[in-house]
């Protein structure tokens, strides 16, 4: 038997456009003479719909989508992930399903059981987990068919009561058929293929594994669906990044006695191959063309001019340098350097008349306080104010270039520079930033060097460095990781070692910045743990604040 895997791109609710995607690679495999064409989880409606699931419309549609694709199974099968209803009054009202058709219609469906509720996955909301279990047979095969996370509860610590693949067992399936949609972050290709390497060995069964590729707002999908042999060899492996079709013999596969040369990337290169992706997505699937950032000679707003230049074009980047009365010659000149080796325009508005004119608006009411933060923020808001007159007037969207460290303590002017349509770096420590810089530089100098060797600052006052007021990144990246990601409490990360002072006031700094991360745009996740959709805090809570 042939299987092909078609591992796409697709766009949450847009029918036309997904529907017609599957057909032409249905007629594809027709060509190519496979026998089961496999498409990845939720592939006819995108992932995750999230609450568009909760409209009856949206899941007719899907269930439209399905018989014209069915239509087209003639000479040869597919499997298509979708939602589909519910006929249980009892439950919820929808299963987030697999749909096997061929012969023009469809034959059944089978329901995911392990439904992930934690960080970002939220499917219990909208899902009833299968209970009953039984295998597709299909060309004198017998399929196992799973849906992503029923083979991830396979290691030391279960997460959930069942075993989908083992309750299959009983039925003596000859392979294994998983169609998924599994997010990226910089460890996840490497996890992803322990954990299918872990099935094959536990089941001693081929596995073919199809996942989703492209970006859904923050969620980058890394695509990397491969075929397994019973042995544990890699008998097949998918493009990164990008989509691809490729058919696999099983017999091939059952007799496969050596693996593939993979190479799973470089952290650096996947996770600039996924940021590429995460602006190249949002700006198609929304239909925008133009972005525009605040270029201010720093290493932040330098990494998201090369990203989005290497993702829309750098025609279609205009970086804005808005120097004010503190700001240093070396900033404008670099920035003005970045700009022309990448080929982007750039544009120079000075900000000291405004800032001038604010200050002599507001110091009668300012009571002849002294300078202070109050002054430094209105110079990061009168740069934002800037920045989106210029995006409504031409159509610009507006990339934020704050980082993770920033948004983790609150070192940014909520309204100012933490304002935009995408956050592109969100999810980067500071010291990833520099990582991320250095790749870029690998083999020429993109990012101008002063810009990486210098002291980083907000340039708000004068001669001001982000030392002044955060400690070194080297050891506040160590500290916010631990807690970020590994939740780590007080008394953890003292006795690793950190400074009890220190980290008090780091993780005060952290939970009294929940509000002004509520109000950030989407930021692109890159790592386990990213600020947004998958993690969850109480902005009035009292807990280590």
């Amino acid at each position: 038997m042939k299987i092909a895997l078609a591992q796409l791109n697709f766009h949450i609710g847009n029918f036309a456009e997904n529907t017609n995607k599957i057909i032409d690679y249905i007629h594809q495999g027709i060509l190519e003479k496979a026998d089961l064409v496999v498409f990845p989880e939720l592939a006819v409606c995108g992932y995750p719909p999230r609450d568009f699931l909760e409209f009856d419309d949206f899941i007719s549609r899907c269930d439209e989508a399905l018989q014209e694709i069915a239509s087209h199974c003639q000479g040869i099968a597919a499997i298509v992930g979708s939602p589909s209803f519910n006929p249980d009054l009892k439950g919820k009202d929808l299963f987030n399903s697999a749909v096997f058709m061929t012969d023009g219609k469809i034959q059944s469906l089978r329901h995911k059981t392990l439904l992930p509720n934690y960080d970002i996955f939220d499917e219990y909301r909208y899902f009833e987990p299968n209970k009953e279990f039984n295998i597709i047979e299909y060309k004198g095969q017998r399929i196992a068919l799973t849906i992503c996370e029923d083979l991830w509860d396979i290691q030391d610590d279960p997460m959930y009561t069942i075993n989908p693949m083992d309750e299959l067992m009983s039925f003596n399936p000859d392979l294994m058929i998983n169609i998924a949609a599994s997010p990226f972050h910089r460890h996840q290709a490497r996890i992803r293929q322990q954990i299918m390497l872990d099935n094959v060995t536990r089941y001693n069964l081929p596995l073919f594994y199809v996942n989703h590729v492209g970006a859904q707002t923050e969620l980058i999908f890394d695509g990397g669906s491969m075929v397994l042999s019973p042995d544990g060899f890699i008998a097949g492996q998918l493009s990164f990044f990008k989509e691809d079709f490729q058919i696999f013999e099983l017999e091939n596969v059952i007799n496969c006695k050596e693996s593939l040369s993979v190479q799973l990337r470089n952290p650096d290169e996947a996770v600039y191959e996924a940021l590429v992706s995460g602006i190249r997505n949002y700006f198609e699937k929304l239909g925008f063309g133009k972005a525009i950032l605040g270029l201010s000679g720093g290493i932040d707003s330098a990494i998201v001019m090369v990203l989005a230049a290497e993702a829309i074009g750098p025609e279609n980047v205009l970086g804005v340098l808005m120097p004010s009365q503190f700001s240093s010659d070396h900033s404008v000149n670099d920035a003005l350097k970045l700009a022309e080796i990448i080929g982007c325009p750039a544009k120079v508005i000075p900000i000291e008349e405004a800032y001038h004119s604010f200050d002599s608006l507001l110091k009668p009411h300012f009571e002849n306080l002294p300078f202070s933060i109050a002054e430094e923020n209105i110079q990061a808001r009168i740069r934002a104010v800037i920045l989106m007159g210029l995006s409504n007037k031409f159509g610009h969207i507006l990339l934020n270039t704050s980082n993770k460290s920033e948004a983790a303590v609150g070192y940014g002017t909520l309204y100012g520079d933490m304002c935009g349509g995408l956050s592109v770096i969100g999810d980067l420590y500071k010291v990833e930033v520099y990582e991320l810089a250095r790749f870029i530089n690998r083999n020429m100098e993109i990012i101008p060097d002063n810009i990486i060797t210098k002291p980083p600052s907000a340039e708000l006052r004068p001669d001001q460095k982000d030392s002044d007021s955060l400690p070194d990144y080297e050891i506040l990246d160590k500290v916010l990781f631990q807690y970020i990601e590994n939740r780590k409490g007080p008394r953890e990360l003292a006795e690793m070692g950190f400074e009890k002072t220190m980290v008090d006031r780091i993780l005060k700094l952290v939970n009294t910045s929940e509000y002004k991360r509520y109000q950030t745009p989407p930021i692109l996740r890159v790592s386990s743990k990213a600020f947004g959709m998958g993690r969850r805090m109480p902005i009035v809570a009292k807990y280590l604040s």
